[in-house]
């Protein structure tokens, strides 16, 4: 049976579990249960080491040492387990991922012996100079604004966490002060003459590649370059697109020849309907012969890699094969640098998503109503007002802006008599 005394009036307790030569103190002291051992076989000694530690521990209680509340470390983690159960198959594992990295290496080191009521807008800011200064001393420039954005974002995602936990009255402001509203970065693209500069450039590499055994990858470059561009499909869309979700149909309202195609993506799954400009270069996808070696990969419906087996002979796709196992992006890049068109006149860099941005770009240059490009491009109209039409100059009717009203006549004053 565990021997027991107190102290202090019984606020202390001293005991002696079985099996042990040395007395340990309890008390509950600011909402918590605290314990420690005192190191001493002697009772009388124990007592008073237990005195002392009491009286420390009031002491640091008063002087807002000790915490009586949840800590942000305690928050984040509720936070983390709450995110990775409740956003199974909604959010990619990536992003999980970067909460969990944002949490971990920034924000716990800086907030997480803090109390949650301690975390309050100055203290933020505090967090904003801190990641400013730090960052600027190790790279020798300031993190990136979408940077700071995502950690605000993980912040705010904690501190609701506290709030549904009832640890927390209310959110402290996080927005950021001093700064202006951020200027609007158009996506870059391909005007129609670089676009035309660019397929020209990958159809005379698939023509005349620099080596025989490049020949596929060039004419699979080729065809990407105009069915992106034609379709205005995400990079990940097309590269998860199996021949089987394409289909070549006659569309009665056009009376073109055009592409309807199942997309797999970001917002799920939706539709597109192509250019008629996508057809020839996937009817090309389709006929190719595509070697079945073992050092070409190919992607599986979750985007991983997995390898085509085979002795080296040629087959033809089947209709789950993927219509682009392999992004070329190597090739993609040096032919972009020997035609210069690697970045756009802001020095912004332009990628495979820069096909998309083109599609998009030139259906509005030719008057496509914007609500049915978002619908195809599985976007919003506001979306593509903010990043695409306010740069199209297309899209301003002089005729509207330079209106005049007509000056009214000046009367003629009569002859004096």
């Amino acid at each position: 049976m565990t021997e027991h005394h107190t102290v202090l009036g019984g606020k202390v307790h001293v005991y002696k579990r079985p099996n042990s030569s040395s007395w340990q103190c309890s008390t509950y002291l600011g909402g918590k249960n605290r314990r420690t051992t005192t190191k001493e076989d002697s009772l009388s000694r124990a007592k008073e080491i237990a005195e002392d530690w009491y009286l420390q521990l009031r002491g640091k209680l008063r002087n807002g040492e000790i915490k009586t509340e949840k800590t942000f470390s305690e928050a984040s983690e509720q936070f983390l387990r709450e995110y990775d159960l409740i956003t199974q198959g909604e959010r990619s594992k990536v992003y999980v991922n970067c909460q969990h990295w944002r949490s971990r290496v920034h924000l716990v080191p800086f907030f997480g012996p803090l109390g949650l009521s301690e975390i309050t807008a100055g203290k933020v800011q505090e967090y904003r100079i801190h990641r400013l200064e730090e960052t600027t001393a190790k790279r020798g420039k300031p993190p990136a604004r979408n940077t700071m954005h995502q950690e605000m974002v993980t912040l705010r995602q904690t501190l609701k966490a506290a709030i549904r936990n009832g640890w927390l009255d209310r959110m402290p402001d996080l927005s950021e002060p001093y700064r202006s509203s951020p200027k609007i970065s158009h996506r870059a693209w391909f005007s129609p003459e670089e676009y035309k500069k660019l397929y020209e450039a990958t159809r005379k590499r698939a023509q005349e590649p620099k080596a025989t055994r490049f020949k596929w990858e060039s004419e699979q470059l080729h065809d990407y370059v105009l069915f992106a561009a034609n379709t205005g499909l995400r990079p990940d869309e097309a590269w998860r697109l199996q021949f089987r979700d394409v289909t070549i149909v006659e569309d009665e309202a056009s009376g073109q020849t055009i592409l309807e195609i199942e997309v797999r993506g970001k917002r799920g799954v939706g539709y597109c309907k192509s250019m008629s400009g996508a057809v020839r270069p996937f009817e090309r996808l389709k006929a190719r012969l595509r070697p079945a070696r073992a050092d070409h990969a190919t992607r599986d419906d979750n985007g991983a890699n997995s390898t085509v087996n085979g002795s080296g002979d040629l087959r033809l796709p089947g209709p789950t094969d993927l219509i682009f196992p392999k992004w070329q992006r190597e090739l993609f890049k040096a032919i972009l640098d020997e035609e210069n068109l690697r970045f756009d006149r802001e020095g912004r860099p332009r990628t495979a998503y820069s096909l998309r941005h083109t599609y998009i770009c030139l259906r509005l240059m030719e008057g496509a109503d914007i609500y049915q490009i978002a619908k195809n491009c599985r976007t919003s109209v506001e979306m593509i007002e903010k990043y695409y039409a306010a740069h199209i100059k297309t899209q301003l009717d002089a005729a509207a802006i330079n209106i005049m009203r007509p000056k009214p006549r000046r009367k003629k004053n009569p002859p004096k008599t």
